[in-house]
């Protein structure tokens, strides 16, 4: 299969590198016409932009250790709980950094209540996993991409009302 994609590529690399080329341009354009709605929209918005950029990130560190481990461990288990312990390591110290801003004194209890919700995630995620692949028969990459998903949204929301103290706030707007 990489053959096959490598010899994809040579065969249309102009092609490809010119499109790559005009589809910033393109981006680079509209998003200086539109900078100041922009603007606008991320101070609106900016800790859910923000969430969304390093659960991103996140969840390219988990993938991407789950993918790289797979070369050496073949155990879908063992491999989603060391994927998990690298994207919260990650997921913590950016969290507090650029998404809530958290300037909690008490760091510890910060950390014991992240990863306590980021352990029930870990444990649903295993569950679904085991589900997925065992039961369902799907692949573990799509299972472990599908599951991403839905790990994001409930990290979110446990970071939000339970670890970051942003509670308050966001009952007040729903």
């Amino acid at each position: 299969m990489k053959e096959s994609i490598l010899n994809f590529y040579k065969s249309n690399a102009l092609v490809i590198n010119i499109s790559v080329i005009v589809l910033f341009v393109f981006a680079s354009v509209v998003c200086y016409i539109f900078r100041h709605k922009i603007k606008e929209l991320y101070s609106k918005y900016k800790e859910i932009i923000n969430y969304v950029i390093v659960g991103v990130l996140t969840t390219l560190v988990s993938i991407g250790s789950y993918w790289l481990f797979r070369f050496i461990i073949s155990n879908y288990v063992v491999l989603s709980i060391i994927s998990w312990i690298l994207a919260v390591a990650f997921a913590y110290v950016t969290n507090r950094m650029f998404v809530f801003e958290s300037k909690s004194n008490d760091i510890l209890k910060e950390i014991i209540k992240f990863v306590s919700c980021r352990l029930t995630t870990l444990v649903m995620e295993v569950l679904l996993m085991m589900l997925f692949v065992s039961v369902f028969k799907i692949d573990d990459m799509v299972s472990k991409i599908i599951l991403q998903v839905v790990v994001l949204v409930l990290n979110y929301l446990f970071s939000k009302l339970f670890v970051f103290k942003g509670g308050k706030e966001w009952k007040r707007k729903f």
